[in-house]
């Protein structure tokens, strides 16, 4: 869905080494199997930066990127502040992946919350979708299984 979503896009690249790890994986894990002297962007949004003092090694993860910072109702940029942050200059989303999840599942509209070829990547693949009188949530993970 990420190759679906940057396609045509200069400068953006999908990486799937995460995919390809055996057991949890942690950002800090990821960060290290770059070369040391690769510069990395961590995109965030503000929600989600003001818990990263919670993640596994999170000094080791700010240390290693810059973080890049999209705003979120609720949470202001001086909130928590970072030595090596950018603050996209957009408007608050009041919308994250878990809630387009939700809205899928529970089948709600959410044609203009993603781009048209993500919308209808989703769609043509029953992702997230509740199956008929089913209670699972059916996602990538769970279609690979049962191939």
């Amino acid at each position: 869905m990420c190759r679906v979503a940057i396609a045509g896009v200069a400068g953006l690249e999908v990486d799937d080494r995460e995919l390809n790890r055996d057991g949890p994986t942690y950002t800090i894990d990821t960060l290290e199997s770059f070369p040391g002297d690769e510069e990395l962007f961590l995109i965030l949004g503000t929600d989600v930066a003001a818990g990263i003092r919670s993640w596994h090694r999170w000094h080791e993860v700010l240390d290693r990127v810059t973080l890049v910072l999209a705003p979120r109702l609720g949470i202001s940029e001086g909130e928590d502040s970072f030595e090596r942050a950018i603050n996209l200059d957009m408007g608050p989303l009041d919308v994250s992946a878990t809630d387009i999840r939700e809205r899928i599942r529970r089948g709600l509209p959410y044609r203009y919350l993603v781009t048209g070829p993500v919308h209808a990547y989703i769609d043509v693949n029953g992702l997230y979708a509740k199956a008929p009188g089913d209670d699972m949530v059916v996602g990538l993970n769970s279609m690979e299984d049962s191939s």
